[in-house]
């Protein structure tokens, strides 16, 4: 009989123990949970970039950079924190104008292009320049747009345009926000 009671009370003692390190082990970290759940993002890297956009086998522009990060994220997108340079062209492969600036983020999905910092925008059509500090390119709409203050340097004038503009591509045509600066209006005053 004792040996039962002694061998009841190793196997009793086996489980407590048992159950202990059960409990201890599964015990852990809300932090360390965490980041096994959490996306990372994935960023590719490039030097010395040299791009071409075409559109039905036409050479459309040519986007050159420095530096470039692709970030695959859930709304995946370049960025171009080093400067960027591009040039557009018309059907003829001829530049029609070009956009410089110190920093620019496309977003992939929206066919979008954000310019920041010292954007350049020269028409060599027309000869018109735009200077601004922050503009959005549409690629689909062929449009720059921005709701901060922005110069177009003119041949013949310089217009202000303190609340942004929208303007099209290649600089033809400009759609003003409180602008100031001599402009011509049709006699009737609409726009032909």
């Amino acid at each position: 009989m004792r040996r039962t009671t002694s061998t009841y009370s190793f196997v009793v003692a086996a489980l407590l123990m048992g159950c202990f390190f059960v409990l201890t082990a599964c015990e852990n970290d809300e932090n360390e949970v965490n980041s096994l759940f959490k996306k990372q993002l994935a960023v590719e890297e490039a030097k010395n970039v040299e791009s071409y956009l075409s559109q039905s086998g036409t050479v459309k522009a040519k986007l050159t950079s420095p530096y470039m990060l692709r970030v695959q994220a859930d709304s995946p997108y370049m960025e171009f924190p080093r400067t960027m340079h591009v040039d557009f062209y018309n059907d003829s492969t001829v530049i029609e104008s070009t956009v410089d600036a110190r920093y620019a983020k496309y977003v992939e999905y929206d066919h979008k292009v954000l310019l920041r910092d010292s954007v350049l925008v020269q028409s060599i059509k027309n000869g018109d320049t735009l200077r601004t500090q922050e503009l959005w390119w549409d690629q689909d709409k062929k449009e720059f747009y921005t709701d901060k203050p922005a110069h177009v340097y003119q041949r013949d004038k310089i217009i202000f345009a303190k609340n942004g503009l929208r303007a099209a591509q290649d600089l033809t045509s400009y759609t003003f926000y409180s602008s100031s600066g001599p402009m011509l209006v049709p006699s009737n005053g609409m726009p032909q």
